[in-house]
């Protein structure tokens, strides 16, 4: 029914004014007497095991929400009624930010693929708090933070600090978004030196709190063996809790979309089937190279329980969806659990 009706009809609009049309309408539908027990009915499967423990949680299935869907924690109440274990909300940054100027996000459908430059577009770190003082413990929830754009590089560890101890009360995990491709002065959170030090800088605050929270590292698809060698290395000496492999691509290779097509879009990052061998082989490189030194959640291009699959046989310990989250819709959840029972 989605992909025959539902998202013919979301694809007539403008990818980014339908995204928030769409949560409106979700929004106004949990509002409705039984609406959420319908939701919950046709894509929630309850089976002790699909239970996975990671990082001291147990999350209730091992199928997640990307961040980037519910920038500022607007909708993660609603959306748990649609079979998520876990919800990652963000990216947050200290400021509210309007990101790149629009139209910054582009779908090709023939690649069932999405571009996007939107620029941590986002209403800021008190909104994002004001969101999760809402939250009702249906699931847990991930912190994706970052810096603002106008950030000098000699204070973007300061956001990133402001970030983590604002939202510290209010999530179950964190995850250090360095790898986006669509913010500014983007090569220093490419830097060794850089990344100990802020991994540090993030967990001698943790260190602070009553209770610790789990850190994670999100890390790009396009990097090479060396470059991976280097994010093993970085977890062995910082013994962050684990990596989210991966983030969108720059790469433009393969795709169906034609010259011109890419041309009139223009840069920004790449997600969806187009990317979902090269995140694969991340997992299974960093799980190989490691020993499976640390845990690692996968995402990129899942868009079937087949996809789901291979990043676990790869080396992922939970999954998460986003662009195939719009591709296929909410069925996608139900169709990895079931593959999971099998």
């Amino acid at each position: 029914m989605y992909k025959l009706f539902i998202r013919r009809f979301l694809f007539l609009f403008d990818p980014e004014k339908i995204h928030y049309a769409t949560f409106s309408l979700i929004r106004f539908f949990c509002k409705v007497p039984f609406f959420s027990a319908i939701f919950r009915a046709m894509y929630l499967i309850e089976d002790k095991r699909l239970e996975r423990n990671l990082f001291g949680i147990t999350f209730k299935n091992p199928v997640g929400l990307a961040a980037g869907f519910d920038k500022n924690a607007v909708l993660y109440n609603e959306l748990a009624n649609f079979g998520f274990g876990f919800i990652e909300i963000g990216t947050v940054t200290p400021k509210g930010q309007e990101g790149n100027p629009k139209k910054r996000l582009f779908r090709l459908k023939d690649d069932q693929g999405i571009i996007n430059r939107m620029g941590f577009n986002n209403d800021g770190l008190e909104t994002a708090i004001e969101q999760l003082k809402k939250n009702k413990g249906k699931l847990v929830i991930g912190g994706n933070i970052g810096k603002n754009t106008q950030t000098s590089p000699q204070n973007y560890t300061n956001d990133y600090e402001e970030c983590f101890k604002g939202l510290h009360p209010y999530v179950d995990y964190f995850v250090l978004n360095v790898s986006c491709p669509n913010v500014g002065s983007h090569e220093k959170l490419n830097d060794k030196e850089y990344l100990l030090e802020l991994i540090l800088a993030i967990q001698n605050l943790n260190l602070l709190e009553p209770t610790q929270k789990p850190i994670l590292l999100k890390i790009a698809p396009d990097l090479n063996n060396n470059q991976l060698d280097e994010i093993i290395e970085i977890v062995a000496e910082t013994k962050i809790d684990g990596i989210i492999a991966s983030n969108t691509s720059t790469s433009r290779s393969g795709l169906k979309a034609s010259k011109k097509q890419l041309q009139e879009i223009g840069n920004g990052g790449l997600s969806g089937l187009p990317i979902k061998e090269k995140s694969t082989r991340v997992i299974k490189y960093l799980k190989d190279t490691s020993n499976k030194a640390f845990p690692i959640i996968g995402v990129g291009g899942i868009h079937s329980a087949k996809d789901a699959l291979e990043k676990i046989e790869a080396g992922a310990d939970l999954v998460q969806i986003y662009t195939g989250f719009i591709y296929e819709g909410p069925g996608l959840i139900k169709q990895i659990n079931k593959a999971l029972l099998k």
